[in-house]
């Protein structure tokens, strides 16, 4: 049986465990620089910016669902950003994914959301699939623009 749970500051080695899994599997297994005190202050501190539910088979972390909330003007609305979700490979097919999403969509609702929103590569055909299924549709006329390192500091003029 497949359960969702909030994420508690107890669960941070586990998110972070399961970040890295997730890396290896996106192909980039060094890219991750988070740390346990970093995610801590992200997810627990005095101003989070982010929220994880961590999936559970028969009482044991399969997979895990990091997210936060824009907003779109368009709707007045608040959106919910789906930033990760993973669901170890032993696991899969057994449900925790579906659930996953379930249980986000069920939180977007609950917050009045106007929207639940999420990027994936587009080499991930098993992903893809999953969400289609799920009834998640393709945005192929918008991409993401990122200002990150160096670019970010200059950009801030804080060079």
């Amino acid at each position: 049986m497949i359960t969702i749970r909030p994420a508690t500051p107890d669960d941070v080695a586990l998110i972070l465990d399961l970040v890295r899994a997730l890396a290896l599997y996106e192909r980039e297994p060094d890219a991750v620089t988070a740390t346990e005190p970093m995610l801590t202050r992200a997810l627990f501190g005095d101003r989070p910016f982010a929220e994880a539910v961590i999936a559970e088979a028969d009482g044991e972390p399969v997979g895990f669902a990091l997210f936060f909330f824009n907003f779109s003007t368009w709707t007045g609305k608040p959106s919910l950003y789906l930033e990760d979700l993973f669901v170890r490979p032993e696991a899969r097919g057994r449900g925790a994914g579906k659930a996953l999403l379930q249980h986000l969509a069920g939180i977007a609702l609950d917050r009045d959301c106007g929207r639940f929103e999420w990027s994936v590569l587009d080499w991930n055909t098993p992903a893809i699939d999953f969400y289609r299924a799920m009834g998640a549709e393709p945005m192929d006329e918008w991409t993401i623009q990122r200002v990150s390192g160096d670019a970010l500091v200059a950009l801030a003029g804080r060079n």
